[in-house]
């Protein structure tokens, strides 16, 4: 997996975590499947800028947070 895919994959995990939401929540909340944000957790997925803003946006933070 590359850096930048293990950076996502991370500090989307860890503010997910944070929140104490499952997969399914952030998915719910994010209008996506449970199993995407699944694979972009394993890093098996890369997320586009749109979809980093969708994340970043059902998370109730920016898409720097998530790249950081």
């Amino acid at each position: 997996m590359d850096e930048m895919k293990q950076t996502v994959a991370r500090n989307l995990r860890r503010l997910r975590h944070a929140k104490n939401w499952s997969q399914e929540e952030l998915a719910f909340r994010a209008k996506v499947d449970r199993s995407y944000i699944s694979q972009l957790e394993t890093g098996d997925y890369s997320a586009s800028v749109t979809m980093l803003g969708k994340l970043a946006k059902a998370l109730g933070t920016n898409v720097t947070e998530l790249l950081k």
